[in-house]
């Protein structure tokens, strides 16, 4: 499936209001090889939940840092079993303990905060990109999160051509509890992503 920038414009138009339901199913209609991403990070779970809905076999890649909080792995264990997702874990090629005699986990201003991302985000980020080759990329993207998000849409094309879906782009966290409360559902708040530190910077994974 490829489609050219205007095309895009036109459906953003199109999907302007339209339920996150419907934005799945299109895209899984035009997809060969779709996949879902994940970190279970706070409201992940919405996308979780409406993607599986839509197509429960979806590989869903989870990049695990090594660094998530004890209660953001339970709450992973959890969502797994109820949505029976489709996991296909993929983590740094050293490990947590390895890596923090040698580096730890650098301050953003630290040179070494990059590598420290290459390492434990971007580099098993990019294996699983590789392997899967997927067309259709699910993403829990929303306006209002950092500037680049900002620039982007419900639907937009990465470098390599693939097309990003972000069906709650518009959504605003009220409406995102009212979708967990309507579909009883749990959330998690205790998440700490060591690539970003703080909630208005980009990884670098929205950027490859």
């Amino acid at each position: 499936m490829a489609f050219s920038e205007e095309t895009i414009q036109q459906l953003n138009k199109k999907f302007e209001g339209a339920q996150p339901s419907e934005i799945i199913t299109w895209a899984i209609d035009n997809a060969e090889r779709p996949v879902l991403t994940t970190n279970f990070r706070p409201y992940e779970v919405n996308i979780l939940h409406a993607v599986s809905q839509v197509k429960g076999d979806i590989p869903v890649i989870w990049c695990d840092t090594g660094y998530n909080t004890p209660n953001t792995y339970k709450h992973a264990e959890d969502l797994i079993q109820r949505l029976k997702l489709n996991i296909d874990l993929y983590v740094p090629r050293q490990t947590s303990a390895h890596r923090d005699v040698v580096m730890g986990i650098p301050q953003v201003d630290d040179p070494r905060h990059a590598e420290f991302t290459e390492q434990v985000k971007l580099e098993p980020f990019r294996r699983a990109m590789a392997v899967h080759k997927p067309d259709v990329w699910f993403t829990n993207l929303r306006k209002g999160q950092t500037a680049l998000r900002d620039s982007l849409n419900v639907l937009s094309l990465g470098k390599d051509g693939v097309l990003k879906v972000s069906p709650f782009y518009h959504w605003g966290d009220a409406e995102l509890d009212a979708y967990l409360a309507e579909h009883d559902l749990p959330n998690e708040h205790k998440y700490f992503d060591p690539t970003k530190v703080l909630e208005n910077r980009e990884c670098g994974l929205h950027t490859q």
